[in-house]
């Protein structure tokens, strides 16, 4: 059985299969809790490929290259944003103002929030640099990061953390804050939870995700100009 597996951990198809299987299982235990927040389908995928690579020592990068397909499909993914925004264009119409006004609200809180949190607690500038962007999308914030002097790698989880957090709070704290029109929840979800919150957004409600799709992309432009004139005031 040894020699058997250490063939098939040198397959890349075998690690897309196991990413595609932990994703599924996530799926069923997010329908089978009755669709929780909590029950987040993509990190109970995550929980279950970590404990399987640390179970079998495979490395990061070998797993990855069976899996990159799916790191691939990120890019067409995000462009067919455009399809559900481009259906309710008439509705970003309508409510452009406040969107511009939030989307500047959102993204200054978000960098401000955490530069301050980090400095409250003495953090390196080189960590606060890491941290600034982020609320913005991966791509985006990885890239602001480098820029700033920051560390790829913390940025890179720090965005994972936050997208994680915000698309299991975001239902509940909207709910009790009884925010009821869903552009105004998509769009808060877009903006602090990138691309986590939006997928929970489309969980929700179409139009919810169709303007956190729209307040993702926005953030992650505000956050490029913004986070390097907000980090040096820290």
């Amino acid at each position: 059985m040894t020699e058997i597996w250490s063939y098939l951990a040198q397959q890349p198809l075998l690690w897309l299969t196991a990413t595609l299987a932990a994703f599924l299982i996530g799926m069923a235990l997010f329908r089978a809790a009755g669709q929780s927040p909590f029950a987040n389908p993509s990190l109970i995928a995550m929980g279950l490929l970590a404990v399987l690579l640390a179970v079998t020592g495979t490395p990061f990068a070998t797993y990855f290259e069976g899996a990159q397909f799916v790191h691939f499909l990120l890019g067409p993914a995000t462009v067919c944003l455009a399809l559900p925004l481009y259906d309710n264009l008439p509705k970003v119409r309508q409510a452009a103002l406040p969107l511009l006004a939030a989307l500047l609200v959102g993204a200054v809180t978000g960098i401000v929030a955490v530069l301050a949190i980090g400095k409250a607690f003495g953090l390196a500038p080189a960590i606060l640099a890491s941290m600034a962007p982020k609320s913005a999308t991966a791509a985006v914030a990885i890239g602001v990061s480098e820029q700033l002097g920051g560390s790829p790698t913390l940025t890179a989880m720090m965005v994972m953390m936050t997208g994680l957090t915000g698309a299991m709070v975001a239902t509940p704290l909207l709910n009790l804050l009884g925010i009821r029109d869903w552009r105004a929840r998509g769009f808060a979800v877009g903006v602090a939870a990138h691309g986590f919150g939006t997928a929970r957004a489309f969980q929700v409600h179409p139009t919810a995700g169709a303007f956190a799709g729209l307040g993702m992309g926005l953030n992650a432009m505000m956050t490029a100009i913004l986070a390097p004139i907000l980090l040096r005031l820290f």
